[in-house]
């Protein structure tokens, strides 16, 4: 049996990592809880910590790229996401791994430069 090093061991993830992950503000998070009411992180104790999974994380991911990157206004957002919500979250992930290969490739060509 393999050892499945891509696996994520983690099953929560706190506010102010989330925040991290997406270069906003906890209250941003917090905001976007209210204005789409299908993120819902599960919450634990009396003061009410908020518990990110990978499945609240992949639909902030596509919160972000819709409301920070693309720069659509929250009410387009809502619309977008009720009208086609896995062709959008399709759609970026597909930016985000486009992101990454041009990432990858600029570091190439620094590379490649440096050699001549």
């Amino acid at each position: 049996m393999a050892l499945n090093l891509n696996k994520n061991l983690k099953m929560y993830y706190s506010i102010r990592e989330v925040a991290a992950m997406f270069d906003v503000n906890e209250s941003t998070l917090r905001y976007w809880e209210t204005e789409f009411p299908t993120l819902k992180p599960k919450t634990s104790g009396p003061a009410k910590i908020r518990q990110y999974q990978q499945s609240d994380i992949d639909l902030l991911r596509t919160i972000h790229n819709l409301v920070k990157v693309r720069g659509f206004k929250i009410a387009a957002a809502k619309k977008i996401l009720n009208s086609n919500k896995r062709g959008t979250a399709n759609k970026t992930d597909v930016l985000s791994r486009l992101i990454d290969i041009r990432t990858e490739l600029q570091a190439l060509k620094k590379q490649m430069d440096y050699l001549v």
